[in-house]
């Protein structure tokens, strides 16, 4: 086998076992997009998509597929709440909320209100 065939076999092998490099939210955004998940799931409201009411419990399996799915677009958590939590892609729609006692709003605005507050109080600790 010639050096040149063998230096080519050997990169090809080489790049095949490394490990996939997938853009994401930055070590330090992380934590953002971990508590609006828990956020989400949490809050005991009804997000609608598409015309279809879903409990929160649902709608953030819903999120995190579509955060798997777009995460080598995602570069920041508010990249996060654009690519997975604001409408659907489907039908452009705008995904919308409602909590208990409050006025239905985007879940875009939802979020990017809970990220402005979560951000507050982690600079005031």
């Amino acid at each position: 086998m010639s050096r040149l065939l063998l230096n080519t076999v050997l990169f090809i092998v080489t790049l095949a076992f490394m490990p996939m490099v997938f853009a994401d939210v930055p070590p330090a955004q992380r934590d953002e997009v971990d508590h609006l998940i828990e956020f989400v799931g949490s809050s005991g409201c009804i997000i609608n998509r598409n015309g279809t009411d879903h409990p929160s419990t649902d709608a953030i399996d819903h999120i995190r597929k579509k955060y798997d799915y777009f995460r080598d677009d995602i570069q920041s958590t508010e990249d996060f709440i654009r690519y997975s939590a604001t409408k659907s892609t489907m039908s452009g729609k705008y995904y919308t909320v409602t909590c208990p006692g409050k006025k239905t709003v985007r879940t875009q605005q939802w979020l990017l209100d809970e990220l402005a507050h979560y951000r507050q109080q982690k600079k005031s600790k």
